[in-house]
């Protein structure tokens, strides 16, 4: 037997950015929201941890701005690329957002302040609590099942949360749709993950003073930039044969893969982890199915990952909450009265394609570059021929849009 808790109109699993920053805006317009995270915040996350500065429009939007800005982050005045031998070309950060910077700040922090907003406008919030399952009848989502950690539901019987529509923000495991290709039978064949990624804190790293620095090295790039408290982060890629090569062991993985980069060689001669090393498997980038079944969308990493290396995956996660809680909103009177759930579905696929398929395509072209070294080599010679080739592609891989940015003074 289940707890039937009262219905929502959104029921949100994944407290991440696409996650939190839809859930804010749907509260704000007044639909009744929960939001589903199986972690305890704050948490660490593996992530490059760069907010471009075209993310602040969307913190002065959802009303965290003054929060992210007195959390302490880094001030990032430009994005530096480096070849094997430390041939390098910059992007400054002013070119995405006029005279603005870009903010190096820990998901620790940012997650845990965009939850904290959810929380001031409304938004039912459950942490420590696991999305087992879909409440599926006739066809068609209508909400999670929920088993919880340390968090006690009643009994410790599964709690079901009804809601009109149902979001998976859960990353690249999309937990959610995961279930709905299992039911269908249209789960793709497992493969064995060819990436795996890395990620942590550090201390006594080389950064240049305002950049964040990009490594490539023979299968799979690097990015380090600096964060709050002193320390910079270091998030790299690498093959998973190479990992397996070296034990699976992060420290010796960065002594023999990643500092194959004159320049990682240099800067992180002396560095030292000062928090655990956070790894994760990668079964690819590009897009997903945006709405594996009526009433389920799909946001975030869940919907499409994009390649980090382009800066823009934390806008692209803030810009896909909004794209979806913009749908949702201009649907929910109607699904309220009971309408159908098909027209959210080809409503929210037309609106995410026209904003992100642009910039997918152009991530896929330069990710052929991003993992053969001598491509990269050849890439970086180019761009630094012409800071007009480089400030259109920069551009590229981010919405056109011109609009005003609201950016830190860190």
């Amino acid at each position: 037997m289940t707890n039937v808790a009262k219905p929502f109109d959104v029921a949100i699993a994944g407290g991440g950015p696409a996650g939190t920053s839809a859930a804010i805006q749907l509260a704000m317009s007044g639909a009744r929201v929960v939001l589903i995270e199986e972690k305890k915040f704050p948490r660490a996350k593996l992530c490059g941890e760069f907010i471009s500065p075209e993310c602040f429009a969307h913190f002065e939007r959802l009303g965290v701005a003054g929060r992210m800005i007195a959390a302490g982050g880094a001030a990032l005045s430009e994005t530096v690329f480096y070849s094997r031998k430390a041939n390098s070309v910059a992007v400054p950060s002013e070119w995405l957002a006029s005279g603005k910077n870009a903010l190096g700040l820990s998901r620790t922090e940012m997650d845990h302040k965009l939850l904290q907003r959810a929380r001031d406008v409304g938004v039912t919030v459950i942490e420590d609590a696991h999305a087992c399952g879909l409440l599926q009848e006739r066809g068609e989502v209508h909400g999670v099942r929920i088993k919880s950690g340390r968090f006690q539901i009643a009994n410790d019987c599964p709690a079901d949360y009804r809601a009109l529509v149902t979001m998976d923000a859960t990353g690249r495991a999309r937990a959610l749709a995961r279930q709905v290709d299992v039911s269908s039978g249209n789960q793709k064949k497992i493969t064995k993950p060819t990436l795996v990624a890395f990620k942590a804190h550090l201390e006594n790293a080389r950064v240049a003073d305002g950049a964040c620095e990009i490594y490539f090295y023979p299968g799979g790039y690097g990015g380090l930039s600096s964060v709050e408290g002193g320390f910079s982060n270091l998030c790299f890629i690498v093959s998973a044969t190479a990992v397996r090569r070296h034990g699976s062991d992060a420290e010796t993985v960065l002594r023999e893969v990643v500092m194959k980069n004159a320049r990682a060689k240099y800067t992180l001669a002396e560095a030292t982890a000062r928090t655990p090393w956070l790894s994760v498997s990668l079964d690819g980038f590009g897009r997903r199915t945006l709405s594996p079944a009526k009433g389920l969308l799909t946001v975030g990493d869940a919907a499409a990952f994009i390649d980090p290396f382009t800066g823009s995956g934390m806008l692209m996660a803030l810009e896909s909450g909004q794209v979806a809680a913009d749908t949702i909103t201009r649907h929910l009177a109607g699904l309220r009265e009971g309408a159908s759930l098909e027209l959210l579905a080809s409503d929210y696929q037309t609106e995410y394609l026209k904003r992100f398929s642009s910039r997918l395509r152009v991530s896929g072209l330069l990710r052929r570059a991003a993992f053969v070294p001598r491509l990269a080599d050849a890439a970086i010679f180019l761009f630094g021929l012409s800071s007009r080739l480089r400030r259109k592609t920069a551009r590229a891989t981010r919405h056109s849009s011109n609009r005003e940015v609201i950016a830190p003074t860190v």
